[in-house]
C-alpha cells in the first residue's frame, strides 16, 4: 500500500527550476481568495524551496473552466501568495507562450512564479503529452503537493512527471500519504472509521477496504437508512437507494458487530431551517418524516468508541450540517475527535464535508490531520492507485 518516495534533496535546489504542482484551488469572489487554506498548506514546502535557493514555479488548476475563463484566473490566488510570503509572485500567463521559457529562468533565485490555470488548456484533463512538455520546459525539476489532485491523470500531475526527472513528493503530499497510509497500513489500535453522507453507493469500495483493517465502522448520514431498509425497519420519507438495500445486507453480514449503526434519528417532515423536529429510536420513524441527522443517543454512543480508540478516520457528515439544526450530530463527531487527539489519539480527517464541519466548528488545529483532498483521500483510503502518486521517482 505505502510506497517509499523520493523526496525533497537540499543539494540539489539551489539556483535550479522546481516546478511544483500546489492545489490552489480556492474559492475566489470579485477578484480575492475567500478562502486561503489550500495555499497556507502549500507554504512550508514553497519556502523550503526559496531558503535553498530554487528558482520556484507553480502550476495549479481553479474550478471547471471551458478554456480561458478571466473569472477563473490564478491571479488572485498569486496575490494571496505574495501577501503570505511577504515577497513577490510572478505570473506566467500563459505557459505556451515563446517567452514562458526564458520567463521562468530569469525568476531570481529565491524567487516565486504562479502560472495560469492549468485548467484554461483542453490538453490538461486529457493528460496531453504536448502540454505535459509545455509545462516540462518551465522547470528543471518536478515536485507534486497538490495531493487534493493526485487521483486524476492530468497532463500537471501524471504526464509531467514521466517527463521531468528527479520527481519527487513536496511536504504536504507527505504528510498526507504519511497519515493516510499509516492508519491503513500500520494503526495503533482499536482502529475506529466514522463514516457519513448520503449515499451508500459512494462508500461501498471504501467499506469493504476498510472492514478487515477497522476494529468498527461507525455509520452515520442518510446512508445509514439504507441499511436500516435492509433491516426491515420503515424509513418514511428519508433517503434511501433502494437498488443498493440487499448489499447493505450482504454487509451487515460480512461486517456482523464491527458494523455499527445509529440507534436513532433527529426526524423532519421537511429539509429546512425551523422546520419542527424530534428524536426517535431507528425503528420509529413515521410515513412521511425523513432522518435528517443521528440522534443524542448515537452522538453518546459514537464519541465513546471514539475515545476509547487509538486511531480515528473519519470520512462524511452526520447529517446535512449545511441546515441547522441537523449539523449538531456531525459537529458532535467533530468535537469528540478533538477531544480524543488531547489524549494521543491519531486522528486523520479525510477532507470533503468532514474537513468542512471541521473547520465551521473551529477544530482544525486540534485534529492530527485534516486532509486537503476529499476525492484523493477517499480513493486512498479505498486502496485505490492514485495516478499522481505512481508517477513520482521511489526513494
Amino acid at each position: 500500500m505505502k510506497r517509499s518516495l523520493r523526496s525533497l534533496d537540499a543539494a540539489a535546489l539551489d539556483g535550479r527550476r522546481a516546478l511544483v504542482r500546489v492545489d490552489f484551488n480556492c474559492p475566489v469572489k470579485d477578484g480575492a481568495v475567500t478562502d486561503n487554506t489550500r495555499i497556507r498548506a502549500s507554504l512550508p514546502t514553497i519556502r523550503y524551496l526559496r531558503e535553498k535557493g530554487a528558482r520556484v514555479i507553480l502550476l495549479s488548476h481553479l474550478g471547471r473552466p471551458k478554456g480561458p475563463d478571466p473569472k477563473q484566473s490564478l491571479q488572485p490566488c498569486a496575490t494571496e501568495l505574495e501577501r503570505l510570503l511577504g515577497a513577490p509572485v510572478g505570473f506566467i500567463a500563459d505557459p505556451l507562450g515563446p517567452g514562458a521559457a526564458a520567463e521562468s529562468r530569469q525568476t531570481p533565485r529565491g524567487g516565486v512564479v504562479v502560472v495560469e490555470n492549468t485548467r484554461f488548456h483542453p490538453g490538461e484533463e486529457k493528460n496531453d503529452p504536448a502540454l505535459a512538455r509545455a509545462f516540462a520546459a518551465l522547470g528543471d525539476l518536478y515536485v507534486n503537493d497538490a495531493f487534493g489532485s493526485a487521483h486524476r491523470a492530468h497532463a500537471s500531475t501524471e504526464a509531467v512527471a514521466r517527463l521531468l526527472k528527479p520527481a519527487v513528493s513536496g511536504f504536504l503530499m507527505e504528510k498526507e500519504l504519511e497519515y493516510l497510509g499509516g492508519s491503513l497500513d500500520a494503526p495503533k489500535r482499536p482502529f475506529v472509521a466514522v463514516l457519513g453522507g448520503a449515499k451508500v453507493s459512494g462508500k461501498i469500495d471504501l467499506i469493504e477496504n476498510l472492514l478487515p483493517r477497522t476494529d468498527a465502522i461507525l455509520v452515520g448520514g442518510a446512508m445509514a437508512c439504507t441499511f436500516f431498509r435492509a433491516m426491515g425497519l420503515e424509513t418514511g420519507t428519508s433517503l434511501v437507494e433502494t437498488d443498493r438495500v440487499e448489499m447493505a445486507r450482504a454487509l451487515m453480514a460480512k461486517a456482523g458487530s464491527k458494523l455499527v449503526l445509529p440507534s436513532g434519528a433527529v426526524i423532519g417532515e421537511k429539509l429546512e431551517a425551523g422546520t419542527p423536529t424530534r428524536s426517535v429510536p431507528r425503528d420509529r420513524i413515521p410515513p412521511g418524516w425523513a432522518m435528517f441527522d443521528v440522534d443524542a443517543a448515537t452522538e453518546r454512543d459514537f464519541a465513546a468508541r471514539i475515545a476509547a480508540a487509538k486511531t480515528v478516520v473519519w470520512n462524511g457528515p452526520m447529517g446535512v450540517f449545511e441546515t441547522p439544526p441537523f449539523d449538531h450530530g456531525t459537529l458532535a463527531v467533530a468535537r469528540a475527535m478533538a477531544d480524543a487527539t488531547a489524549t494521543g489519539t491519531t486522528t486523520i480527517v479525510g477532507g470533503g464535508d468532514s474537513a468542512a464541519a471541521v473547520a465551521q466548528a473551529g477544530l482544525e488545529d486540534r485534529m492530527s490531520h485534516v486532509s486537503t483532498g476529499g476525492g484523493a483521500s477517499l480513493e486512498f483510503l479505498e486502496g485505490k492507485v492514485l495516478p499522481g502518486v505512481a508517477a513520482l521517482d521511489e526513494a
